[in-house]
């Protein structure tokens, strides 16, 4: 993109220059903020062999479980398997590369290389297998290990509202690793729910400014529920 402009009409303009073995990651949390549309356009382009960087892989037949299934994603750094069966089974029978990351370190190694610090020290995993082969470090009497940043090729992010200049809101909890997610990105495009005019935005809601974020595009979405869960009223007297 050049200019201040950064929107895009179409889902192909949005995601061009992604090539086969590029980094991805991914904003969004099980399928709460997820940036649904333009992963479905990753799929229909068969784009293959991406290290896939996200908190978790959705859930089987939608979010990121859609690429898992056309076996697009050759390696992926998250924190937790989540609700994926195909992603247990991928990982269990060795078709897919996996680097289970404490959640924590995973939001700081996205933040990090957002704000370009290469590596920093956490006390996170001291002990166990996350600190095999790490450089440790003793600090005022406590063990850390050294964690390295992580940059993308790619940043796909779902934000609530942006102007015509990238300028970011997210919705409540739909923030999650998103504004993470968008700093850490060679090219951060983003799908949102509203498009208003550069100066409309109150400059202090603006949660991720313009400057991380090359393109966006307005979308519809579906906004699935991961777990629905029911209570029964209680009758009066029981």
């Amino acid at each position: 993109m050049a200019g201040f402009n950064k929107v895009v009409i179409t889902y192909s303009q949005a995601l061009e220059g992604l090539e086969d073995g590029m980094t991805v990651l991914a904003g969004g949390f099980g399928l709460c903020g997820i940036p649904e549309n333009l992963i479905k356009e990753i799929q229909k382009k068969g784009t293959k062999g991406l290290t896939l960087v996200s908190n978790n892989c959705g859930v089987d037949d939608f979010g990121l479980g859609l690429l898992l299934a056309k076996r697009q994603i050759k390696k992926i750094i998250a924190s937790y398997v989540g609700e994926n069966a195909e992603f247990e089974r991928q990982m269990m029978s060795g078709e897919l590369d996996v680097e289970l990351t404490p959640q924590g370190t995973l939001a700081e190694k996205m933040r990090a290389g957002g704000a370009g610090i290469p590596a920093f020290f956490t006390a996170t995993g001291y002990g166990t297998q996350v600190a095999q082969g790490k450089e440790e470090r003793n600090f005022n009497g406590k063990t850390y290990i050294l964690e390295e940043s992580i940059k993308g090729d790619f940043a796909i992010v779902k934000a609530w509202k942006a102007d015509t200049y990238g300028n970011l809101v997210y919705r409540k909890t739909a923030r999650n690793f998103n504004p993470l997610v968008a700093t850490a990105g060679t090219v951060t495009v983003v799908e949102v729910e509203e498009i208003v005019e550069a100066g409309q935005l109150d400059p202090d809601e603006i949660h991720t400014p313009g400057i991380y974020v090359d393109r966006v595009i307005k979308g519809s979405f579906e906004k699935r529920i991961e777990q629905r869960t029911t209570r029964a009223k209680q009758v009066q007297g029981v």
